[in-house]
């Protein structure tokens, strides 16, 4: 289920808003020595194709972000723990600055949510009087805030408030607690207070609870669907990040210091950057458009160029990754950050021959700019991840068809700039066809490894939170409760398991899976790739062969009893929308924003809330 619209023309923030409040915060920030740690929650069960390497050497953008803006205000006693290097991480254990910190945030991609819920319950240990206030964000709590807050009596844990949306919404709740904290006062008191006032209410993009119980919510309160940045130029420098990441261990403490500049590339070679947010296509599998009010937000060209100039100078990153929905989506600024980065040198040499990036975009709009494929060679794009999903556009139509795909890679390719075809598997779709038509999955590889590509990511359609197709994925029964006794498990929704499907024998959907990556990753095309490469550039496609066969020996391992159980059959399938049991509201008691179909209504209630006194103990 789709977030809903804000009011037409009142989706995003007027211009230097956050300018304003950032530099608000700084003021502010001298009078407080607030210490904060920000936990990025990581299952290591989700390592498999087709994202592992980059899911652990390549530290997330979303929780960098955080800690920039959080340096940027002058919070400079701040840490950013990845789970995925630092997976013993207690959140009951740490200290900073040689005491508890005042502040713990968590951020949790819905794959990682077991992981999310032990971070929380394991804060919540800590000694009330000395507990930090807890901040969940992150893709899962955009979609499903409930899921970090408890409304069980007999299991009393969660996060003090949710935060669904970007840095502004996070940072507007620290202004407000900080213009109202008191002397001494700990944050987590001061919400208490505050949270009971009503306060909060005025800034959209919360969810939080109304309890007369510690760690139990009696009802939850959403302030709404969050005002956007629409200029991302207003963004915190993304360099701020890096300097708060702790190092790498297997201990459940934190380092005296952070992982010193000398040694981020060593662990993150590859740098994150936010560059355009939204897609023009509305996809009914995919929350992106909803979630971005259908709107298209863009940073300038200048300011791309000179992120990725300063993280080359002070950490020496040379590879990046653009954190984009469609890149292409809007010829007119594709171009001027194109333009810009292809005549701007960095230390007297062109951005191509220091700067290695790769992105998201569509065959459609590729074809679109074919004429300007040259200039994306020149910016520095070796790399080019597309949407393709089917070829035959079965299963979405999004501009592609086989010919279209096939123009767009053998263009891409001529340009020295590597097709990376993102495809779908369902149904409908079996594995191999014969005849003209390429539906098969296994014909679609082989059409594709001939057109260029040098990857290949086939995923099993599943049912994505925050998307059209979400809430009638469980009511139609698509969705899997368990199979064979065992639970589907929220890392599971990678889309790597066969969890919903309408097939007669689902068995069969998950070995295609590993049929189209042995089809496509083995030792014969590799060693083919070391005499007759299909990229450009030097040892990329035999490097990319190397990874992907070590993957796929993650995915077989993984995934193989799961094939099993699948054969077996006894599939228990869900009829409901997984949806909060705590009852929701929004802050004028009307229908929640973030509510589900089938979530217990709230009603305006009294709750006998007492505002803690506003001291702390050392």
């Amino acid at each position: 289920m789709e977030l809903p619209r804000r009011a037409r023309g009142d989706e995003l923030l007027r211009p230097g808003e956050l300018l304003g409040l950032r530099q608000r915060l700084r003021n502010s920030a001298r009078r407080h020595d607030l210490t904060t740690v920000i936990a990025c929650a990581f299952d290591h069960r989700t390592r498999m194709l087709p994202f592992i390497y980059a899911d652990t050497r390549m530290a997330p953008a979303g929780v960098r972000a955080i800690g920039a803006a959080m340096l940027d205000c002058g919070f400079d006693k701040t840490r950013i723990v990845l789970q995925q290097w630092n997976r013993h991480f207690r959140p009951s254990r740490m200290r900073l600055d040689g005491r508890i910190p005042d502040i713990f945030m968590v951020s949790s991609m819905q794959i990682h949510s077991a992981q999310c819920e032990a971070l929380i319950r394991d804060a919540c240990q800590i000694d009330p009087v000395h507990r930090p206030l807890i901040i969940a964000g992150g893709p899962k709590t955009i979609y499903e805030p409930w899921d970090v807050f408890s409304g069980d009596p007999l299991d009393p844990w969660g996060a003090d408030v949710a935060v669904t949306g970007e840095e502004y919404v996070l940072l507007s709740l620290l202004e407000v607690l900080l213009s109202l904290r008191a002397d001494d006062e700990s944050p987590r008191s001061t919400f208490m207070r505050v949270r009971n006032s009503g306060t909060l209410d005025e800034i959209p993009g919360l969810v939080y609870a109304r309890t007369d119980r510690e760690g139990v919510a009696e009802e939850l309160v959403d302030t709404g669907v969050q005002r956007l940045l629409g200029d991302l130029d207003e963004l915190p420098r993304p360099v701020l990040g890096y300097q708060l990441l702790e190092p790498p261990s297997w201990k459940a403490t934190l380092a005296p210091q952070a992982l010193p500049a000398s040694r981020v590339r060593k662990y993150s070679p590859i740098g994150s950057l936010v560059l355009t947010l939204g897609c023009k296509f509305n996809c009914p599998y995919c929350p992106i458009p909803a979630y971005n009010q259908r709107q298209y937000r863009v940073k300038s060209g200048q300011r791309v160029a000179a992120e990725m100039a300063q993280l080359g100078r002070e950490y020496g990153l040379h590879y990046f990754f653009g954190a984009d929905d469609n890149f292409f989506n809007n010829e007119e600024r594709t171009l001027e950050i194109l333009e810009t980065l292809a005549h701007t040198k960095i230390d007297g040499v062109p951005v191509r021959r220091k700067i290695r990036w790769a992105t998201e975009v569509t065959v459609h709009d590729t074809l679109k700019l074919k004429e300007h494929l040259p200039l994306a060679r020149h910016a520095g794009i070796r790399a080019l991840w597309i949407g393709v999903e089917d070829m035959t556009a079965t299963l979405v139509k999004k501009g592609q068809s086989v010919d279209k795909t096939t123009e767009a890679f053998g263009l891409l390719q001529r340009c020295g700039i590597s097709p990376m075809p993102m495809m779908m598997h369902h149904d409908a779709q079996p594995l191999v066809t014969r005849g003209p038509k390429p539906y098969g999955l296994l014909n679609q590889a082989r059409l594709l490894r001939k057109a260029g590509a040098i990857s290949l990511q086939v995923l099993m359609i599943t049912p994505a939170t925050g998307s059209k197709q979400y809430a009638e994925a469980f009511t139609s029964g698509l969705a899997y409760e368990s199979v064979g006794g065992r639970r589907v498990e929220p890392h599971m929704m990678d889309a790597n398991y066969v969890v919903a499907s309408e097939h007669k024998q689902p068995w069969k959907k998950q070995l295609n899976i590993m049929a189209a990556y042995l089809y496509f990753y083995n030792p014969p095309r590799f060693l083919l790739a070391l005499v007759r490469p299909k990229s450009k550039l030097y040892l990329a496609d035999a490097l990319m062969q190397l990874a992907g066969m070590c993957g796929l020996m993650q995915t077989i391992r993984r995934t193989l009893g799961w094939a099993v159980r699948l054969m077996r059959g006894d599939i228990q399938r869900k009829t409901t929308v997984p949806a909060s049991r705590i009852p929701m509201r929004s802050a004028d008691g009307a229908t929640a924003s973030h509510a589900l179909p089938g979530m217990p209504p709230a009603e305006l209630v009294q709750l006998n809330v007492e505002s803690p006194a506003p001291s702390r103990a050392d």
